[in-house]
């Protein structure tokens, strides 16, 4: 065991700790402790495991603060992998030298504005526990080429930059589980420029990811985009990825999202997707989940609320499955309701199965401040392809409860679109703009059967029932 003490670090907040620390790191023993203190350093603590060998950080149980005090990242742990995850691929230096560093039971505070957390670079199993990063740009990236990384029970708060940023690093086997990551200016997970197979994200709360906690700071910042888990693939791919039991919420920035996918190229489709949105609770963004050119996403057991713009919405991706969720309200605001609305647009082969959506009482936002809310229909499918459209319960759609526009291949069978309110404000159930081959049958509707068409081409209608 290595004491930064015994290497000279005061811990006192006040002396510059960088080179003693840098001293622990390289000539320790490799298992280096902070006993309880402040510890200020002015430039990055370099951790080159092909160089150091196998390194630990601790921070005796969280009672240790590492204050970085200069530019750029705090540590920054960097190795020397090149293969897959394939046990073939590995030298065996690499297990001697540089196999799983951990940082356990520390804390990152910047004080510099343009501090960073950690940097890994390269590492085979980097294992990052019980950590806390705070006030500074990012608190966690990693880039290169990485395997086997796992963040568990760590704090990632009040952040100008990303809590967890992956970039310009291809990664197999990620595992991001039971932590909190909130006030991260530019979102709570972020991936760009990546090649990643087999992320889970599991049991967090990722929340408020987005300019409102930083407007001294930034305060032209509003209007850029950002995202609770935003996964941007303009380049590189991820693929074969879930998100579940996650608490992901936020307060409303302009275009903002909880979970945004954005694909890339002509078809791009291959290049987001293989991914599961399951058991979480998602709330109280401009869009709640935001897929452009995905592919084979499955978003099933969700409770889905008070979206301002949209709860879902999905453009140019096909192989999108959405079954047994619940798009509402949270009750706890009362009359305070935020309208909901699912969109689809240009998307084919898709299912909405056993979907439960029922729109604000008076069909429109009723919160002070919210955006205008603009639609055709509490669920709307433009340009869509082989849709089925089974078993849901579409309630108090205002002013339409389904629009189909240009639709073809489709089937709407089983589902109940009703006007609840004792006052009715749905025009009609279901809405039929043009279209080719589609199926409209056996469902209870609102309205009346002059509504459907029954005699337009492209649309065969049959053993509905009508409530008026």
């Amino acid at each position: 065991m290595s004491n930064v003490r015994d290497f000279g670090a005061t811990g006192d907040g006040t002396a510059d700790d960088t080179q003693a620390i840098q001293h622990a790191l390289a000539d320790g023993d490799g298992e280096v402790v902070f006993p309880r203190g402040n510890y200020r350093v002015t430039r990055t603590l370099h951790v080159p495991l092909q160089k150091f060998g196998r390194t630990s950080l601790s921070g005796s149980g969280g009672v240790a603060k590492l204050i970085m005090d200069g530019p750029g990242a705090c540590l920054a742990i960097e190795a020397t992998h090149t293969g897959t995850a394939d046990p073939a691929s590995f030298r065996e230096q690499q297990w001697q030298q540089e196999r799983m560093p951990t940082v356990d039971g520390i804390e990152i505070e910047g004080r510099h504005k343009e501090a960073d957390g950690i940097l890994l670079r390269g590492v085979v199993q980097p294992t990052l526990t019980r950590v806390l990063i705070r006030r500074v740009r990012t608190a966690l990236k990693v880039t290169g080429r990485a395997r086997n990384v796992i963040v568990n029970g760590c704090h990632f708060y009040e952040n100008s930059g990303v809590g967890i940023h992956l970039a310009q690093l291809n990664l197999h086997q990620v595992i991001i589980a039971d932590s909190h990551i909130s006030y991260c200016r530019l979102g709570g997970i972020r991936i760009e420029d990546s090649e990643i197979r087999n992320l889970q994200i599991t049991g967090n709360d990722i929340e408020y990811n987005n300019y409102r906690a930083h407007k001294r700071q930034f305060p032209d910042a509003a209007g850029e985009p950002t995202a609770e888990i935003y996964i941007d693939v303009s380049t590189g791919s991820v693929r074969e990825g879930t998100i579940a039991s996650n608490t992901i919420q936020a307060t409303y920035s302009p275009g903002g999202a909880n979970i945004r996918f954005l694909g890339s190229g002509e078809t791009g489709h291959e290049k987001a997707g293989m991914w599961t949105i399951t058991g979480n609770l998602i709330g109280s963004q401009s869009n709640n989940i935001h897929l452009t050119r995905a592919y084979g996403v499955n978003i099933t057991g969700n409770y889905i609320y008070s979206g301002h713009h949209r709860n879902l919405l999905v453009e140019d991706s096909r192989n999108i499955v959405v079954g047994s969720n619940s798009f509402g309200h949270n009750a706890d605001y009362g009359n305070k309701a935020l309208a909901t609305g699912l969109r689809f647009v240009n998307c084919r082969n898709c299912n909405l199965t056993g979907v439960l959506i029922q729109d604000a009482p008076l069909g429109q936002h009723t919160v002070s401040g919210a955006v205008a809310l603009q639609r055709d229909a509490l669920v709307e499918i433009i340009d869509g392809q082989s849709f089925n459209i089974s078993g849901c319960q579409i309630l108090d759609g205002t002013p339409v409860g389904l629009r189909l526009e240009n639709c073809s291949n489709s089937l709407v069978s089983g589902c109940s679109i009703l006007d609840q309110r004792s006052e009715r404000k749905m025009r009609r159930a279901i809405e039929c703009r043009g279209g080719t081959g589609n199926l409209i049958s056996n469902n209870r509707l609102s309205g009346r059967k002059a509504d459907l068409p029954a005699d337009r081409p492209g649309f065969t209608v049959s053993g509905n029932v009508f409530d008026s």
